[in-house]
């Protein structure tokens, strides 16, 4: 059995580029058994997959397996603890829909990598059609948006798109826009009802959603709080809509 130790190794030093976002063209990295397992049974293309030799017989069936030291895992991997496995996921080429129906999200700028997927995994667990994020937002390739994604961008389609060419979409699809924002025409959220199709948006972290959102919006809703607390954290408030309009 061949075990990659050198960081010098080009296959090596050409999965550590796609920590970069310039660098993944064509696939990214996902870390993990969980996310492994994930990718594997939703049929997402490995391309190669870095493992530590004491799972070689977990991995027999995969062609793609490359072993690797526990120094050269810990150096492809994000976290703190890897659990000794990387793999490299191809990009699965998604086509935007032409018409909107059911429920979706739409991130206008969200920049937190947690933020982004820790609200993309709290939309599949509530079973919305899609997520749309802005230009701006987090890429959802970052090895931290994917773990808190935890797998959910394989169930649940995420398309990146600007805030203009989203409002012309949803309009264009009679989708009416609910987005989340406190102001002087907005009304509490528990004053709408659960609806089967709709577009909820969450915005920046600390500018909230653009005035160009705001007018396009047919809804505009806040979640009132008792405490001294100014504001809620995004994916905490981004919850809260998404389970209630569910």
């Amino acid at each position: 059995m061949n075990i990659i130790t050198s960081k010098a190794n080009n296959v090596v030093k050409k999965a550590k580029k796609l920590h970069h976002k310039k660098y993944r063209k064509d696939s990214y990295l996902i870390e993990g058994w969980h996310l492994f397992e994930e990718a594997v049974s939703s049929g997402a293309e490995l391309i190669r997959i870095f493992a530590l030799a004491e799972y070689a017989e977990q991995l027999a069936d995969f062609s793609q397996v490359i072993f690797v030291s526990s120094e050269i895992l810990a150096d492809l991997a994000d976290s703190k603890t890897p659990q000794g496995i990387v793999a490299e996921v191809a990009f699965e080429r998604k086509e935007i829909p032409l018409e909107l129906s059911g429920r979706y999200l739409f991130l206008e700028d969200v920049q937190d990598p947690g933020n982004v997927g820790t609200i993309i995994r709290t939309a599949d667990a509530a079973g919305f059609d899609g997520v749309f994020i802005s230009q701006l937002s987090a890429d959802i390739y970052n090895l931290k948006t994917l773990r808190s994604m935890q797998g959910s961008h394989f169930h649940l389609p995420v398309y990146r798109m600007d805030t203009a060419d989203f409002i012309r979409l949803a309009q264009s699809s009679h989708l009416p826009i609910l987005a989340s924002t406190l102001s002087s025409t907005s009304i509490d959220y528990r004053e709408v009802n659960s609806r089967e199709s709709f577009a909820l948006v969450m915005g920046n972290e600390g500018q909230g959603i653009s005035p160009e959102m705001t007018a396009a919006a047919d809804i505009l809703v806040h979640i009132s709080m008792k405490g001294q607390a100014e504001s809620l954290n995004v994916a905490v408030a981004a919850g809260i809509l998404i389970f209630h309009l569910s």
